[in-house]
């Protein structure tokens, strides 16, 4: 036995070595098939969390990624060549947390709740989607408005209209006075007319609030287990709903299947979520070591929509009386306090995606968010994961989206410079394909 090992090595050792280009050597020209596009790019971030790649040739075909190869391959005479060879390429970017609806907030959008009708919300929301996937964001959550997005998210899906990957949460659910209860600040004779339908009190009529949105087609359910900083009454931040309700709300989406997103600024309310089983905690404004604990033993994501801060400030600039007193303090006192959570959150491991709550802060300005998490603790490459790998997985779209590879929808952007190095390049985003199609660029 010991000679015959000894003659197979032998044997191997003699074999002539290849030459050292053939590992780099060009693929066969029938890998790029007619009707196929090639995209040249300098530098490849197909995974994020992982180093970029050099020089990188993608394959788009019907769509998709059909291979990802090192070096730039020259594509055969007819086949489309888009050239991003001077740019640094990485997957469309996810915005976990966006209001389509709008962006007018306080006493404005309040008023034109009561003046506008719905065909221009229709608008408004596809306005505000075409901005959105401007700025380089391919997929959106959107959690929570009138019912217009729902409708955009299918025109989009069919191609009717171009815009971002939809997952839409339809009404945002509440317990009367609660967060989502657009009747608060509304005189009683105009109140009983607003919808109010996605309210509720009690565990059964939580369970009833549950399946009507899942009935309206909601592919994710969004609940408020605390007060709101918009929202128009001075009832503080902390728990709104019982225990049973959370159970009964959390539940009732587990068993069709819908992930919950929780609304919580509070830390009893952010308490009460992940112990029944919360899968992300959206602003998490009051996060102590105890919910981070949690939150690492769950495995819930943490979204810490910053943004909100910079619409706040800007709306304030222009016109101090944009909100009334009680949401002013409530303002102020978000202005504080926001990016302390992320402080605590990051050092512990927690799980974090990207989410701005676009439609608070403005639309197409969703890239501002990476300055404020890099400078609240998170490096540069982190907070790409958190847009990409982490926020595909929180929206159940790992397979889909969230990096570049074979399989994939062909969500890309291209920008100029290295956003590791520097995540602002993140804002002047110059390329956007989305399924295959440019909506952006060359």
């Amino acid at each position: 036995m010991m000679r015959l090992s000894s003659l197979m090595c032998m044997s191997i050792l003699a074999l002539p070595a290849l030459p050292a280009t053939a590992a780099a050597a060009a693929p066969a020209p029938a890998a790029i098939a007619a009707g196929d596009t090639v995209i040249h790019a300098g530098a490849l971030l197909d995974r994020p969390g992982r180093a970029a790649r050099g020089a990188s040739t993608i394959i788009v075909r019907a769509g998709r990624i059909a291979a990802v190869l090192d070096g730039l391959i020259p594509p055969p005479p007819g086949v489309q060549l888009i050239d991003l060879s001077t740019r640094h390429v990485l997957p469309g970017l996810i915005d976990s947390h966006v209001h389509l609806g709008s962006d007018r907030a306080g006493n404005e959008g309040l008023l034109a709740g009561f003046t506008e009708n719905r065909e221009l919300a229709a608008l408004e929301a596809y306005w505000n989607a075409r901005k959105t996937v401007a700025a380089g964001f391919t997929t959106v959550r959107n959690l929570g408005d009138a019912g217009a997005t729902l409708a955009l998210r299918e025109a989009i899906a069919r191609g009717w209209v171009d815009g971002p990957r939809i997952v839409d949460a339809g009404a945002s659910i509440s317990a009367t006075a609660g967060h989502m209860d657009d009747r608060l600040g509304v005189r009683d004779e105009f109140a009983e007319h607003m919808p109010h339908g996605h309210l509720c009190d009690g565990a059964e009529d939580c369970r009833r609030a549950v399946r009507q949105q899942v009935g309206r087609g909601a592919d994710v359910i969004k609940i408020a287990t605390t007060g709101g900083v918009n929202s128009r009454i001075g009832a503080g931040l902390g728990a709104q709903l019982f225990d049973d309700e959370v159970k009964a709300l959390i539940d009732t989406a587990h068993m069709y299947g819908k992930k919950v997103a929780v609304h919580a600024h509070g830390n009893d309310g952010i308490l009460l979520a992940l112990r029944h089983g919360a899968d992300s905690i959206e602003h998490g404004t009051m996060l102590d070591d105890q919910t981070v604990a949690l939150m690492r033993k769950t495995g819930a994501y943490y979204v810490p929509t910053l943004s909100t801060v910079n619409g706040y400030i800007e709306r304030l600039a222009a016109n101090p009386g944009a909100y009334s007193p009680e949401v002013r303090a409530k303002i102020e006192w978000r202005i504080g306090i926001t990016g302390k959570s992320l402080e605590k959150a990051v050092p512990a491991g927690v799980r974090i995606a990207f989410g701005t709550d676009a439609g608070v802060s403005k639309h197409g300005r969703n890239a501002d968010e990476f300055e404020l998490m890099v400078k609240h603790g998170m490096t540069p490459m982190a907070a790409i994961e958190a847009a990409t790998v982490n926020a595909a997985d929180l929206l159940g779209l790992s397979a889909e989206i969230g990096t570049i590879e074979p399989g994939k929808s062909a969500d890309l952007i291209a920008v100029d410079g290295d956003p590791v190095a520097d995540v602002k390049r993140l804002k002047a985003v110059g390329f956007v394909m989305r399924a295959g199609r440019v909506l952006k660029g060359e």
